[in-house]
Parts: structure tokens; sequence; C-alpha cells
């Protein structure tokens, strides 16, 4: 059995959102009912929140856009930059709180206390751009990780796997020119789907060209188009890259029965998609692979998703 770290921590229920606002407290609620139920708990490293050292969200976010989004919550302005980003007072700090715990599951898992690990996260992240908050996100976890990764404990060589449903506009945009990251995303096709990015000749630009690899996904497709997409797409590039350390950007709105896509994709197929994701880690990354939750919607389907998940990283 693996050393898993669970990141978890009350105070990300106190980023609260509107009325009949899907990004929610009960989604986290959800999540821990799911670990708890399965007795995963007592197998599980807990970690708590801490707030993030400034100098690390500057390494992906302007100084100007953080003070904006620092100065709304102070000011209770209720939305942020987009309809979508709807927040309270608490929000900003609770961002710091969400990124600051998912560099503490990198250090612990770069100085060898943990093996892998599952980031239970609110707000998530990967629409955040470098100045903008967009689709429920205000700063983008997985990138800053990544930036810490490299700069904190020196790795070269970062991928990033994004199987939330939307395309993770954010982070594409972030490492785009950048080959020292490779992000690679399956989603709904944007012509559907939020935000609108992500197609499949969307490869980066400049030094970053091939470094980026979108697989989209027609409404109505399920578990075998996903596994033939990763199969051509993610698989082989990975094999060319070879990661050091995989970063995951997990979003589980995917699943047939939730209400914010309209793909297909079964609860074993999301298990499918995880055990070859580990399988890689294992090839190229020492088995090092962090988990960090984006969507997910269905509070029906959440608990037993993240169950399989976390069982995944604990026994993979």
């Amino acid at each position: 059995m693996k050393k898993t770290g669970f990141l978890y921590d009350e105070r990300f229920k106190q980023h609260v959102t509107g009325p009949h606002h899907p990004e929610a407290p009960d989604r986290l609620r959800a999540v821990y009912q799911g670990i708890q139920d399965a007795g995963l708990l007592a197998k599980l490293i807990l970690i708590k929140a801490r707030r993030a050292d400034m100098e690390w969200i500057e390494t992906v976010h302007t100084k100007e856009y953080i003070q904006r989004f620092e100065a709304a919550c102070r000011s209770q302005t209720p939305v942020f930059d987009s309809p979508d980003n709807q927040m309270c007072p608490e929000t900003y700090e609770i961002a710091l709180l969400a990124v600051g715990g998912v560099l503490d599951v990198v250090h612990q898992l770069m100085a060898g206390t943990l093996d892998n690990a599952f980031c239970a996260v609110r707000p998530p992240g990967h629409h955040a751009e470098i100045d903008r908050a967009m689709g429920f996100c205000y700063f983008n976890n997985v990138a800053i990780a990544a930036r810490y990764l490299q700069k904190q404990w020196g790795i070269q060589r970062v991928g990033i796997i994004d199987f939330d449903v939307h395309h993770g506009n954010g982070t594409q945009h972030i490492f785009e020119t950048d080959p020292t990251v490779f992000y690679y995303s399956i989603h709904e096709h944007p012509t559907f789907a939020y935000p609108g990015t992500g197609r499949e000749f969307e490869y980066g630009t400049g030094a970053g060209y091939g470094f980026t690899r979108n697989s989209p996904v027609l409404p109505g497709q399920g578990d075998s188009d996903y596994r033939r997409l990763l199969e051509r797409d993610l698989f082989p590039n990975f094999d060319d890259f070879q990661p050091e350390v995989i970063l995951v950007s997990t979003g589980f709105d995917a699943h047939v029965d939730d209400y914010m896509s309209d793909i297909k994709l079964s609860t074993e197929g999301f298990s499918w998609i995880m055990e070859r994701i580990v399988a890689v880690a294992d090839r190229y990354a020492q088995g090092r692979v962090i988990s960090i939750l984006e969507g997910g919607y269905s509070l029906k389907r959440l608990p037993e998703l993240v169950k399989n998940h976390v069982e995944i990283l604990l026994n993979g």
C-alpha cells in the first residue's frame, strides 16, 4: 500500500457561492463521505491546508490581478470577473489556503513523506488565467504547483493531465510556450461546452509547440471513446516526454449522471483512466502523482467516484 496523502480542510467550505451555484460546499461533504464510508481515512495521511506564500502565487498570476481579487473580497463584491465566479468575503483567503495546501503536498511528495496524493480543494483552479478569474476558478492550483516543482525542487519535466469535462483554458494558456510542461486535456468538444477552447489543432506556440495536446469528445460519447483518445493522444506523448512528476486536474463531471455535461463516462471508465495514469507515473515519475480536484457536481456520484479514485492511488 502506498503512502497516499489526503488534503482536506473544513475551511474550504467557507468559500460560499450563491444560491443554486453548482460549485458549492456540499461537494466537499460528498467527497469526504465517500472516503469515510469506505473506511479509507485510517489508510491515508491527512493534510490540513496552510496559506500559500505570495511568491508562489506570483509565479503564475500578476500582482495586479492578485490585488484586484483581494480588494474585491474585502469590499464584499459578490461576483468577480464573470457571472460564474460568485464568491464571499472569505474567498480570497480560502483560495490562498487551497494553493498552500497543494504546495505542502508537493513538498511532502518530493521529500519522500508521500508517494502520491489526492487534494480535495475548493475553489478549483484550471480555468483561472494569469490575470482573470473564470469558471469558478481564481488561482490556478495545478499551474502554481507545477512552477513550485520546477523552481523549488528542480524538476525539469512536469506532466499535467486534465480530465475535467471542461477544457482547462487557464492551464493551457499559462504553459503554451513552455516545453518543460506537457499539458494534456480530454474534455467535451468546445463547440458544445464551456469555455470554448481546447481544439485538436491547439498544440502550443513557439518553443512550447508540441507540448500541448487536446482530445475533444463529442456529446454522447463515453468509455470506449475516452479509451481510444487516451491511447492515441496521451500515452504515446508521455512515453516521449517522460514526466518526472504528474499533476492531475481531476474533474468528475464527465460522468453520465453529472448534469454539467453531455458526456457519458461511467464510474468504471473513470477508474480505468486513473489506473492508467498511475501506471504511467510508476513508469516514468517514480509513482509521483498528485490529483487535484476540479469539477464534479453530482452529489450522488461523487462519493463512489472519489472512493475509487483514492483506492487506486493507495493500491496502484
